[in-house]
């Protein structure tokens, strides 16, 4: 994975995070987005709604990075 340095991450906008408010898993890369996926249910203290708004951004951030995922909802991670 390509490590954020930690004034690299804090010069991130919020909308470069899956979890904005939280400013968890960002999806700067390929490499950022399949570490989000993999790292999706251990975020934690938040709710469905984000839940469901941050796989919408992954979402949009494996097609911009050319990621496949093949769960088709977030609450189909970790269970394959």
């Amino acid at each position: 994975m390509t490590e954020l340095s930690a004034e690299d991450r804090n010069e991130l906008d919020k909308g470069s995070f899956a979890f904005p408010k939280q400013r968890k898993e960002p999806l700067e890369n390929a490499s950022h987005v399949r570490n989000a996926i993999a790292r999706f249910n251990q975020v934690k203290d938040v709710s469905d709604a984000e839940r469901d708004a941050a796989w919408k951004r992954i979402e949009a951030a494996a097609q911009k990075h050319g990621v496949e995922i093949k769960e088709k909802s977030w609450r189909e991670v970790g269970k394959s």
